[in-house]
């Protein structure tokens, strides 16, 4: 049989034709702080309350930066009833004269106007900062509708207006200052950018005013807020000057709760006088019944910094710490003669440590513009040759804590592997007869009650799944597309079949006669599928699965489906989601107005989510919604015949189904 010859485009086609809608004029210049208000977070972070309050962060941290190099000793903060946010310093102020390659401006327009500008690159300026991607103020500035910065110096006041990172007024002389120095920033963040409803939280606010306080004992940080904008207990008024530093802090952390030691291990090394790289402080303890962390209970906790900004995720310092302690403990052991501290392991020492730690250095390196993760690799060495010497010299001279808290140590790593053993052993039957395949993330927990399986549909949103469980009561196991038709399948067929087989293994009961609800391995069975046609068809074939094969699972409650969403909707700080069309229609009219331009995003499937969304809109059981599968009562007598009609081996009784039934759908088909 001769070939159909193929029809060869114009080359003009391929080469010329679609140039045209792609020119130089298509191409756009952000110039100034246009970037900022364009993608915001790829500077904060985001449009949501964290990045809200990352901008007093920013103000506060150049502040601060005045304090840490001695120049400063006094920082004020006021929260006014508009709204507005001030952070003022008794430090230099900024320069406020002619800047050398911008000979129309000042030094400080050009600061406030100007990305990677400021006085903190080469260390002449300063020895150690916080702020020092040179984008701290600017930002601010660019995320304000107003912002008012005063400086003085010199005895005299200057003083500029801006407004979303324009200059709104000249630089203006506004006279004699004879007792005053230092900088001033007032500003307010932009509705458009955060959302009408953005305010500042004074509880947050204070919180990190505070924590400011504890990790530089040489700076008196003023806090006053209006009263009309407090909620809860957070006082209008306050100072904060706590000489003992971190270990004050951590006092006050620990709030009278029973410790493993009597006395916290701290100290401080400052290495930069010596031409070192920087400085160490750190205040430790190990809670006996736990600790209360941001009002939760904990087994232990590590808050760190570096130059004064917090480093929630971490970083190089941290592992320096958890270095130090854990090769401190351990060699004390072997000098003591105590074998069995072989099994110790660092997170022996950490998981109920109550740890803070702060670094000073120059030149750090962050992962990411908010600066949540230290990554400068000479933090790790600074950390770890500081606190190694002086814990080994505590451990030696405070002889009965050192004891106490070598055996707490070694009761920690008893009870981690007791309780891995445990495990092994309630599971070891299972594995056995499982042969887990390797896609299966099985839950920690040993007790059904509180465990959970999700099925999911496809790998991707498999792997994403696995990113937002909770691995002590969640398990995974990804499905490979659409399963077995189990009403339409021999025997033979249904038992060969290896999805379902690994369905059957992983929940532990066998399949039709054999099937045991007291074999169940979790308390609910879960069918995560898409939200659209494909996912629908998938979870029918699953539901025909269980209520062919394990019907127990169904009369007992156990079997649920999941309720992803299908839109997410967003505007300003604000974000929800929407399960279909009814409802996105619906949130658009209660939750945002009417002139707010609203983006709306489509999930394709759940494995285009991002774990921490998966998490919170279909994983986390304190947000998310699930449907449970149910026999209604009045269909329970023709339930079978009603699902061999619609899934079983004749397609003319799916017809007459359909044609019976056509005329009560109403603009749901999803084509």
């Amino acid at each position: 049989m001769a070939s159909r010859p193929t029809k060869k485009l114009p080359e003009a086609d391929l080469f010329s034709g679609a140039a045209g809608d792609y020119t130089a004029k298509d191409i756009e210049v952000l110039e100034g702080l246009e970037p900022v208000r364009k993608r915001p977070g790829m500077y904060i972070g985001g449009t949501d309350e964290k990045a809200l309050h990352h901008l007093f962060a920013e103000v506060l941290d150049n502040a601060m930066d005045e304090a840490v190099a001695g120049h400063a000793t006094r920082i004020e903060i006021e929260l006014g009833a508009d709204g507005y946010l001030t952070v003022a310093d008794n430090g230099r102020g900024i320069p406020v004269d002619p800047h050398p390659k911008f000979k129309n401006k000042s030094a400080l327009e050009v600061i406030m106007t100007t990305l990677h500008s400021g006085g903190k690159f080469e260390g002449k300026a300063y020895q150690t900062s916080g702020g020092l991607h040179g984008v701290g103020v600017s930002v601010v500035n660019a995320l304000s509708d107003d912002l008012v910065v005063e400086v003085c110096r010199n005895r005299q006041m200057w003083r500029q207006s801006y407004a979303r990172g324009l200059p709104k007024t000249k630089l203006i002389d506004a006279g004699p200052a004879p007792n005053r120095r230092g900088t001033s920033v007032r500003f307010h963040p932009d509705p458009d950018i955060f959302g009408p409803k953005a305010a500042f939280k004074p509880a947050r606010l204070y919180k990190m005013a505070r924590s400011k306080a504890y990790i530089f004992g040489g700076v008196e940080i003023r806090w006053r807020c209006a009263a009309a904008l407090i909620k809860d207990e957070t006082p209008a008024e306050a100072v904060f000057h706590f000489e003992a530093g971190l270990t004050d802090y951590l006092r006050s952390l620990i709030n009278g709760k029973p410790t493993v030691t009597d006395e916290i291990f701290a100290g401080r090394i400052d290495r930069r006088e010596e031409g070192g790289h920087g400085s160490v402080e750190w205040a430790v303890t190990w809670g006996a019944a736990g600790f209360s962390s941001d009002g939760e209970d904990v087994d232990g906790f590590t808050r760190s910094y570096c130059n004064t900004i917090p480093t929630p995720e971490g970083g190089t310092h941290e592992q320096g710490l958890r270095a130090a302690l854990s090769k401190g403990l351990k060699a004390y052991a072997d000098l003591a003669g105590n074998k069995r501290a072989g099994n110790v392991t660092p997170e022996d020492i950490m998981t109920t440590a109550g740890a803070l730690l702060s670094v000073f250095v120059r030149n750090p390196e962050f992962q990411g513009q908010t600066k949540d993760k230290l990554a400068t690799a000479e933090a790790q060495r600074l950390v770890e040759n500081a606190v190694r010497p002086a814990f080994d010299h505590w451990l030696a001279s405070h002889p009965k804590q050192a004891n106490e808290l070598l055996e707490w140590t070694i009761s920690q790593a008893d009870e981690r592997l007791r309780r891995r053993k445990e495990k092994e052993v309630s599971r070891a039957a299972a594995t056995r007869k499982l042969r887990l395949p390797g896609k299966l993330a099985d839950c920690s927990q040993k007790d059904r009650e509180g465990t959970e399986i999700f099925l999911v549909e496809g790998d991707s949103a498999g792997g994403s799944a696995k990113q937002a469980r909770n691995r002590a009561t969640q398990a995974i196991l990804p499905l490979r597309g659409k399963i077995l038709n189990v009403a339409s399948a021999t025997r033979d067929k249904i038992m060969a079949n290896e999805e379902i087989q690994d369905i059957a293994q992983a929940l532990g009961v066998g399949l039709g006669p054999k099937f045991d609800l007291d074999d169940l391995r979790y308390e609910k069975i879960i069918i995560m599928t898409d939200a659209d046609v494909d996912g629908a068809h998938i979870a029918s074939l699953l539901i025909t699965f269980f209520y062919q094969e394990m019907r127990g699972l169904i009369d007992a409650g156990r079997l649920y489906m999941a309720q992803p969403p299908l839109y997410r909707l967003t505007a300003g700080g604000k974000t929800v989601y929407a399960m279909d069309d009814a409802a996105r229609e619906r949130l658009l009219k209660s939750e945002f107005k009417s002139n707010q331009k609203v983006e709306t995003g489509r999930f394709k499937g759940l494995g285009e989510m991002m774990p921490a969304q998966l998490k919170e809109t279909t994983m986390d059981p304190r947000t998310r919604t699930l449907a449970r599968v149910v026999i209604a009562e009045d269909r329970r007598e023709n339930a079978s015949d009603i699902v061999d009609r619609l899934m079983g081996k004749k397609p003319e009784l799916r017809f007459q189904f359909i044609a019976e039934n056509a005329s009560f759908v109403r603009g749901e088909l999803d084509i």
